[in-house]
């Protein structure tokens, strides 16, 4: 697989503490600030701060409240047009000249449906299951209250007093905590660290949880925790507006006379948490709505679905055809008032009011448009809002999504979202924590060319590790309990003393920038700059080489039991194009070594010759950790004479206190000492001719004696530059100074279970993945990899990291060229559709690339291609990609590309991730689902749906998404249908009443039509409709393609569910007219009457209704039976009840139809035409279903051909098997600490203060 830079340009990764992601994206500041131009505030002076209106520390994430909820609510129930249609319907009822309809009919559904819909959303705003407590709800308002009361230190006049955070006022000095979350956006004064040093953590920002640090400007850190001082200082701060960009602080501090400058290395942001420092104080910069993690936290929207959406369009649809219909049967009844109206005064007497032959036709206008109102049900959005909340509940229930560990279900946050889960396209996913568990594992190791951490039975076969393999630690009482390893053969090396096996964890416990911290009961912590340090420091803690503490000086180990001292002498600090870091320590038996780790990659060009063997044997070791999605680092050391590392440490200095061009000098240094490495090369030869038969001996190992001539015998070291000379009787060995290969380690980033296997099941299902994450790149690319988002049988991989727009540019358009060259031509259809600069919003088509390529682009770039003129490029590129990262992104960019792909590709997205940081991509998705992990709740409390565990993403979608999908589009395609079918029947009608706007059915079959007669049946279908079980749905993703195009219910479905229904309503009136006109009993009576022909009409309605529903039914079950032929029953009941004697004579004025039903039902011809309208609506539909596979197949006909063949045939559904990592791609030196962090171990200022003020004590 080729991994391309497309247009190579460096990128100033000065990681300062977060990102190198400059956002250069703005969009305008709030009004608020549209007049200030920089924000100006006193320490401890509230007084003068009040002056400028700064808003207090108070959040607020709820979308409602008491005061709001009833006008917001109604506002966005009244954007549905039918509800605005019912409620202009309403109107028109109370209008007594044209209404045939009393006015509660209308009035009572519209209150129900809104007060319904209104309830919901009311619990969707602020009720959230909190999980493992299945009985808890936790309450949006109640969690900002709990927020906002939580205590807080403030100094006030002299002394420290507990506050609520959210009484905490810009300028006000508050004393943070060790493991306290930070209560605003403060500017760091002073810690109880040495220099005012404090170590945060930044996981709810940037979903990180190494260890990042912040420093004090001198001048405040002085004042160490003296309330006098702190108190005293009065030092005014000019600084930005606030904004959302995590990276970027800038402003002044003047106090004294003084200006200093301040930047975000002295800013601790809300939402971060104090570690590893006793305590801090800072000044109030930013508060409440003010801070960078609220104005990246996104704005909560009223998220409507596609469907909703359509439904929209459809409604106005149906006003073009009921008003066209009106206008039409007004004119009708105009030109039969003035021709024939004047005969039939006796049985339609002109009313007083209409005094002009125009006037009745306006009314009868009006009239029929509320006698036809029921081509827009108002329980239509009554049924949709059952069948979404009954959908929601099997998500809810669903026990393949229950989280054992935690005792955690899936949950659906909202019930207007079901069907939107069956349409998705894209999916946007964070990585740490959502794909990773955000926990690193000492996997494996190769050392000296063997290989550790595999487990093997009797026969010598690789077997799958076990718990009975588990390694036995209790032997070192310093052991982390919580450390897992599964092969006994390392800790026996360990044991034996096998020399290699000491140094190699020697090196990996040295060569690191960890800090240790002791508990009060003797735990040792470990505070590590990358998960990856600390996941190998741990390692060898267990393995007998406990790291203990550090100075600026030294470093403690423990060693098989016994405490050494290491004399610290440089560390050889890590960078992003180095990829390595080494440290020089000196022995206890004053040896001088360097210890290195790094990148295979960039090592193994590094190797001298003489490795060459061992090298290739440990590069195949790195080739087996690879494929299982590991990442991996070489371990290698190098003896320094010491005459040479004195002349090198000179340069050393020189080139840290040279201010021209310090990196690239101090890089030459580290190159220096650091090439030639992991070779041993040995001559042997007698004092006269400098050789010994000629031979040179190679070796990669450490030995104490070596054997010359074949005698044995214990040579003494003696340094020379640049060899080392080895005297013995008869011949002298010269050593060439070159580091020795010790092996390379094999770190698990352990991605939760099942990743990669639903990333491929997503795959198939054409669905794209993209991550967006705040990890640096090599980590991110590491991780899409190991979860198949990149494939080694790609293509390529683009890398966009141009440092301006015009670079930007050139990189994405090389990209396309290479995916698809004709894109970049001017007859480009795309290219000619753009270059008429189509209004917005508009939609860019889907291109076909020559290949599968990946893309991975710096967030530094994109802020860049977001910009106006360039996010096109990067749209079109991206999505002609399989796969898509974006590293190193703030928040606000993660929203801004869902937003980008939202409004131009007008496809369904979908956002999830787990913390805070990932809130503002969940909110501008059109579904937002939150992982329950270890970074807190923020992102469950915002996301619409929310589960444990990533893997439970492809059940969402696939099964829950596409049966709520596919059940929503046969209830709107039936409900549509059986509507146009009932209201259209009234159009046939009113040719032969003279277009009176009279009704066909009895008044009590029109009220109970939908809410009686038909509901249940329907609701059968939508809410336990399975056109294939969940294993099937799983095995095909391809049956999702569907739900994607929205090829269920579109525009076009439902002009066919309008000429259906014309079709069927014209059979259900002719058929009916055809046998009741001049037809007699068997007696001799005429029973050719309007009361017979209403009941016959709207009783072969319901047989057709109840045929069709079982004809779209495809999984029958005991409640679809009972709801569906128990309608029809029912029907029947309630018909012979309301034309019975007793109930006609006892309220004639209310019940017409007395003994109608008696009377028609016996007659043979009342049944043969029931038979005949039903065979007349069933034939058609039934030869379409039967045809349309044959004749235009589309891809889910073929899956499901195959899945009826399956089933006809007794043969096993297939079973997934796990996902095999054939990759032959290393990872990169994968550690994201900060550049510079060896220079703070080595300056001393990460002494503890105890140890520090001691220090200063002595001096």
């Amino acid at each position: 697989m080729k991994y391309i830079k497309v247009f190579i340009s460096e990128i100033p990764w000065n990681c300062g503490w977060y990102y190198s992601a400059m956002s250069v994206y703005e969009r305008g500041n709030e009004d608020r600030y549209s007049k200030e131009e920089e924000r100006i505030l006193q320490a401890n002076n509230r007084k003068f701060n009040s002056l400028f209106d700064y808003p207090d520390n108070s959040i607020k994430t709820s979308k409602y409240n008491f005061f709001n909820f009833l006008p917001i609510n109604l506002f966005e129930q009244f954007q549905r047009l039918a509800n605005a249609y019912f409620l202009i319907l309403l109107v028109l009822q109370l209008i007594p000249q044209i209404s045939s309809l009393v006015w509660y009919t209308t009035v009572i559904p519209l209150v129900v449906v809104l007060s319904i819909t209104g309830v919901k959303d009311a619990i969707d705003d602020v009720v959230k299951w909190l999980p493992g407590l299945p009985s808890l709800y936790l309450k949006r308002h109640q969690s900002d209250k709990q927020v906002n009361n939580r205590s807080v230190l403030i100094l006030v006049n002299g002394r420290v007093e507990k506050d609520k955070w959210m009484n905490v006022q810009v300028g006000d000095i508050i004393k943070l905590e060790n493991d306290h979350p930070v209560t605003a956006d403060v500017l760091l004064l002073s810690s109880s660290e040495p220099y005012g040093l404090t170590y945060i953590e930044t996981a709810d920002l940037d979903g990180e949880t190494n260890l990042k640090v912040k420093q004090a400007i001198s001048v405040t850190s002085d004042m160490e925790d003296n309330l006098e001082l702190l108190s005293a200082f009065n030092g005014e701060i000019r600084c930005e507006l606030p904004n959302n960009k995590l990276d970027k602080f800038s402003g002044t501090l003047s106090y004294l006379g003084d200006t200093y400058f301040l930047d975000q290395e002295r800013l601790l942001l809300r939402g971060c948490i104090i570690r590893n420092t006793d305590w801090c104080y800072g000044l109030v910069i930013y508060t409440g709505p003010d801070t960078k993690l609220m104005q990246n936290s996104g704005q909560s929207t009223f998220k409507r679905t596609h469907v909703d959406h359509l439904m929209n369009v459809l409604v106005l649809w149906i006003f073009l055809v009921l008003g066209t219909m009106c206008f039409l049967l007004s004119i009708g009844h105009g030109i039969w008032k003035s021709n024939k109206s004047y005969f039939f005064q006796a049985f339609l007497p002109w009313e007083h009011v209409i005094a002009s032959p125009a006037t009745s036709p306006i009314l009868v206008f009006w009239s029929y448009f509320i006698v036809l109102n029921t081509m827009v049900p108002i329980s239509l959005y009554v049924s949709v809002e059952i069948i979404r909340l009954g959908n929601s509940y099997y998500i809810n229930w669903d026990r393949q999504m229950f989280y054992v560990p935690r005792n955690t279900p899936a949950q659906a946050h909202t019930t207007t979202l079901n069907e939107e889960l069956g349409q998705v396209q894209y999916v946007f996913s964070d990585k740490t924590g959502t794909l990773t568990e955000n926990v690193m594992t000492f996997s494996k190791c190769s050392i000296n060319g063997k290989t550790y951490g595999y487990c093997y039975d009797a026969n010598g076969q690789c077997v799958p590790v076990s718990l009975k393999d588990k390694v036995d630690f209790s032997y070192n009482h310093l052991a982390d309990p919580k450390f897992s390893f599964y092969d006994n053969t390392l800790v026996e090396a360990v044991k034996s003393g096998d020399h290699l096996v000491h140094l190699f964890f020697l090196c990996l416990s040295l060569c690191h920038t960890v800090m240790s911290e002791e508990k009060e009961q003797g735990e040792l912590v470990y505070q590590a700059q990358s998960p990856d340090e600390g996941a190998l420091v741990t390692a060898t803690r267990n393995f007998g080489f406990v790291f203990c503490s550090r100075s600026s000086e030294t470093i403690t180990v423990i060693e098989m039991g016994k405490t050494r001292v290491y004399r610290l002498l440089a560390i050889l600090d890590f960078s992003n194009e180095r990829k390595r870091m080494s440290v020089i320590v000196r022995t206890p038996e004053d040896r001088v070594m360097l210890f290195c780790k790094g990148a295979d990659t960039i090592i193994y060009e590094l190797l001298h010759p003489c490795c060459a063997s061992l090298a290739e044997v440990t590069m195949e070791h790195l080739d087996d950790f690879a494929r299982e999605g590991l990442r991996t680092l070489m371990v290698a050391y190098r003896e320094l004479d010491n005459a040479f590392f004195q002349t090198w440490i000179k340069k050393h200095n020189e080139a840290c206190l040279t201010s021209e061009a310090r990196e690239r000098k101090l890089t030459m240094v580290y190159e220096e000492i650091e090439k030639d490495l992991m070779c041993l090369s040995l001559v042997v030869g007698s004092p006269h001719s400098g050789t010994l038969g000629n031979r040179t001996q190679s070796s990669c190992q450490t030995q104490d004696s070596i054997q010359g001539d074949g005698n044995p015998e214990r040579f003494r070291w003696s340094w020379r530059e640049p060899t080392v000379n080895i005297t013995g009787p008869g011949n002298t060995l010269r050593y060439k100074e070159e580091m020795k290969l010790l092996g390379a380690t094999a770190i698990e980033d352990k991605l939760q279970s099942g990743v990669p296997e639903t990333i491929v099941t997503l795959s198939k299902a054409k669905v794209k993945v993209w991550v967006l994450t705040g990890d640096k790149q090599e980590t991110a690319v590491d991780t899409a990899y190991a979860c198949r988002i990149f494939r080694d049988e790609m293509d390529g991989v683009f890398v966009v990291e141009g440092t301006d727009r015009e670079t930007v540019l050139q990189e994405l358009r090389t990209a396309r060229k290479k995916m698809k060259p004709e894109s970049l031509l001017e007859s480009d259809p795309i290219n000619i559709y753009l270059t008429r600069k189509p209004q917005m919003p508009f939609r860019v088509l889907d291109e076909v690339p020559n290949g599968n390529y990946g893309l991975v682009i710096s967030g530094y770039s994109l802020a860049y291609a977001l910009e106006g003129g360039a996010e096109l490029e990067l749209l079109r590129t991206a999505c002609m990609c399989k796969g898509v990262v974006c590293c190193r992104v703030t928040p606000l960019q993660k929203a801004q590309v869902v937003n980008l792909v939202k409004r131009y590709k007008k496809a369904v997205t979908l956002a999830i991730g787990d913390g805070a940081n990932d809130i503002g991509m969940i909110k501008a998705a059109h579904v937002g689902v939150g992982i329950s992990g270890h970074e807190g709740l923020q992102a469950m409390l915002s996301s619409d749906f929310s589960f444990c565990q990533f893997r439970y993403l492809q059940r969402l979608l696939l099964v829950h998404g596409r049966w709520s999908y596919n059940r929503m589009c046969k209830f709107l395609s039936y409900f549509f249908y059986k509507n146009f079918t009932f209201t259209l029947v009234h159009f046939w009608y009113a040719f032969y009443n003279g277009f009176s706007a009279q009704t066909v059915y009895d008044t009590w079959f029109i009220a109970c039509y939908n809410m009686v007669y038909t509901s249940l049946p329907v609701l059968g279908l939508s809410l336990f409709e399975k056109d294939v079980n969940e294993t099937w749905s799983l095995c095909y993703p391809e049956l999702y393609e569907p739900g994607q195009h929205n090829l269920y219910f579109n525009k076009k479905e439902f002009i066919k569910c309008l000429v259906h229904g014309i079709y069927s309503s014209f059979v259900l009136f002719f058929v009916p007219m055809g046998t009741i006109v001049n037809s007699e009993r068997s007696d001799g009576k005429d029973i050719s009457d309007f009361q017979t022909f209403s009941l016959l009409v709207q009783t072969a309605l319901i047989w057709v209704m109840t045929m069709q529903i079982a004809l779209n039914t495809t999984s029958w079950t005991v409640i679809n039976h009972t709801f569906t032929w128990g309608s029809l029953g029912l029907y029947f009941s309630i018909l012979l009840v309301l034309c019975s004697d007793g109930l006609c004579l006892l309220f004639p004025s209310i019940f017409h139809f007395l003994g109608v039903a008696r009377n028609s039902l016996w007659q043979p011809h009342t049944w043969l035409c029931l038979i005949l309208s039903t065979v007349l609506c069933m034939v058609p539909v039934i030869g379409y279903n039967f045809l349309k596979p044959l004749l235009w197949p589309v891809n889910v006909d073929k899956v499901l051909n195959r899945i009826h063949f399956c089933l006809r045939h007794p043969l096993p559904p297939p079973v997934q098997t796990k996902v095999k990592h054939p990759s032959i791609r290393r990872s990169a030196y994968a550690f994201s600490h900060k550049e510079g962090f060896g220079d703070l171990i080595t300056s001393g200022k990460t002494l503890k203060s105890s140890a520090f003020r001691n220090s200063r004590k002595s001096l």
